[in-house]
């Protein structure tokens, strides 16, 4: 399943630095606004003690767990929407992520410069936002004239509440607001689901912090935190430079000493991570053995024979059942064949809704 964040915000907020701690890949990082130009591009692995808990009960050949594939874009400037700086090469990229990770800086360090000379999280923030919906302002009003037609002509159900959607989504973006403010039901979050608008991408707003305020946060992200209250929006503190360095380290016991003396339970890292898988609605459910333990990434959602699907095509078109064992009933018996014996196994239709943990063994026929 090909799911992707963008990284963005302005020049030198940080985002970069996270993105070389996220990822094997490695981005440029200097202290000068456009160092990424090109989208720099890594697949981050999600961590997940329970794929670790299984492979420790089946020790197969191979463990292989599930991916997010994570985008660092080009920093954006004002006038970005009208093809200031590199807005327009920006905005397309943007455009092709499934949710944005919209790093704010909040640290005071006079050795880094700040595009616009002073630390002010809220304006940076309110500066991409605007870029954002002038550009899904301008989408909306250059299909408008269509979308009227369609509805006043074809008469089509879809079409005409399409058009009072988009009318409502250009107040909306007129106000100031972003798309995402707007508490769609779910047919009309279809529909305007399929206009692309930035604005109603998923956030999460990462709070890049200076060390010590990795753990409580500033004043900085209190500011932040209000100006989002709003929104549906997740949001995240998170040290960059710190993370880089526990990046550096070589062994996990290094990397916990250092997490210790900070006073953190984990990497900031693997919750942003995590927090970026649940942006994306996304789940995880297992197939294990000897063979192979592995974690596969599917929408909350989604039912049987389409995650059978995710493995191979073959699967959902020739879907028959599903075999599933709950992760802690296999976890408290040790194997599947105990978890056989003591009734643990359920076998599921097409209708069945998988769950966030499952072991899933599909039968099918092609």
């Amino acid at each position: 399943m090909a799911l992707k964040c963008g990284i963005v915000g302005l020049p030198n907020v940080g985002k970069s630095t996270l993105f070389n701690c996220l990822s094997s890949a490695r981005a440029q990082s200097a202290n000068f606004p456009f160092c990424t130009i090109e989208p720099n591009v890594g697949i981050i692995t999600v961590p997940d003690e329970r794929l670790i808990r299984l492979a420790e009960i089946d020790k197969p050949a191979k463990v292989i767990p599930t991916t997010v594939e994570i985008v660092d874009i080009a920093g954006l400037v004002k006038g970005a929407s009208k093809g200031e700086g590199l807005g327009n090469q920006f905005l397309a990229n943007i455009r092709e992520t499934d949710a944005i990770i919209h790093v704010l800086r909040c640290f005071d360090n006079d050795n880094i410069v700040h595009v616009d000379g002073s630390i002010d999280p809220v304006r940076d923030k309110e500066i991409i936002d605007i870029e954002l919906q002038l550009k899904d302002l301008e989408t909306i009003e250059n299909r408008m004239d269509k979308f009227e037609k369609q509805a006043r002509h074809g008469g089509d159900h879809k079409a005409k509440r399409l058009f009072e959607l988009v009318q409502q989504i250009r107040e909306v973006l007129l106000q100031g607001k972003s798309v995402r403010t707007i508490p769609f039901h779910d047919e009309d979050a279809r529909l305007v689901k399929e206009l692309y608008l930035l604005t109603n991408k998923p956030v999460l707003y990462a709070c890049n912090v200076d060390e010590t305020s990795a753990k409580t946060g500033n004043k900085y992200v209190e500011a932040v935190r209000e100006a989002i209250a709003g929104e549906d929006a997740q949001m995240l503190v998170i040290a960059a430079a710190t993370e880089a360095d526990i990046a550096e380290l070589e062994t996990y016991e290094e990397k916990q000493l250092f997490l210790d003396e900070l006073g953190l339970d984990e990497p900031g890292v693997n919750k942003l991570i995590h927090s970026a898988y649940r942006l994306l609605n996304l789940q995880t459910f297992f197939t294990t053995g000897k063979d192979e333990s592995r974690a596969w990434t599917f929408r909350k959602g989604m039912k049987a024979p389409q995650t059978a699907g995710i493995i191979h095509s073959d699967f959902e078109r020739g879907f028959i059942r599903a075999e599933v064992i709950k992760y802690e009933e296999y976890v408290r018996l040790g194997s599947e064949a105990a978890c056989r014996e003591a009734g643990k196994i359920a076998i599921e239709g097409k209708d069945y809704l998988v769950k966030d943990g499952d072991i899933m063994h599909f039968r099918f026929n092609v």
